[in-house]
C-alpha cells in the first residue's frame, strides 16, 4: 500500500508561513536540498487543496512534471487546466483511501493546516516530516488545525540540517 506523507518547512512555534503569506524566513542548505531531491524521488502524486493550489498557480507553478500527478481537492473551484492537475469534488479522505490502494510511488499531502487537518480526520495520513527552522513566527499559516482526535506518534528520524533547523520524521500509529 501507498504512503501518504504530510510534511512542510515550519517554524518552532508551528506556522508554514508568516502573517501575509511570507516564506522568507526559510533557510536552505544542500541537507535540505538533498532531502527534498530524495524524497521526490518517492513520490508520485500531491494532494492538495484550494488555497495551496491558487497560492502555487500564482507563483508560475502548478503544472505537474517529472510523472508527478496532481490532485486539487475543492468545492468551490469550477476547473483546473494545468496540465497533469485534476480538479477533485469529492470527499477528500475517500478519495485519498482509493488512491493508496492502486499501484505506484507514495503520496505528498502539499500545502497548509486545514487540508491536513480534514485527512488527519479521515485517518489517510501515515507519516509526517518537518524541517523545525529557529524562528518564532507569532502568526501565520498553521502546520496543524485540530483533528478533532488525539494522533499518537512514533519517532522515525531526527537530525540537525544546516543553519540550526531541525529534521524530524515520523509514523502514524494505529488507533484502537
Amino acid at each position: 500500500m501507498r504512503t501518504v506523507t504530510y510534511g512542510a518547512a515550519c517554524s518552532l512555534d508551528g506556522f508554514i508561513t508568516g502573517p501575509d503569506g511570507q516564506l522568507d524566513w526559510l533557510h536552505f542548505s544542500k541537507d535540505v536540498n538533498a532531502i527534498i531531491r530524495d524524497y521526490w524521488k518517492t513520490i508520485d502524486t500531491l494532494v492538495m487543496g484550494r488555497k495551496t493550489w491558487e497560492v502555487a498557480a500564482s507563483q508560475g507553478g502548478g503544472a505537474s512534471t517529472n510523472g508527478v500527478t496532481s490532485y486539487v481537492f475543492s468545492r468551490t473551484l469550477d476547473k483546473i487546466t494545468a496540465n497533469g492537475v485534476f480538479l477533485v469534488k469529492e470527499d477528500a479522505g475517500e478519495f485519498i483511501r482509493r488512491l493508496k490502494q492502486q499501484s505506484g510511488k507514495d503520496i505528498c499531502v502539499f500545502g497548509g493546516g486545514d487540508f491536513a487537518r480534514s485527512l488527519f480526520a479521515a485517518g489517510v495520513i501515515d507519516e509526517l516530516g518537518f524541517n523545525m527552522h529557529p524562528v518564532l513566527l507569532g502568526s501565520g499559516t498553521p502546520l496543524f488545525t485540530d483533528s478533532g482526535r488525539r494522533i499518537p506518534l512514533e519517532l522515525k528520524e531526527c537530525r540537525v540540517l544546516d543553519g540550526g533547523c531541525l529534521y524530524a520524521t515520523y509514523r502514524v500509529l494505529p488507533q484502537d
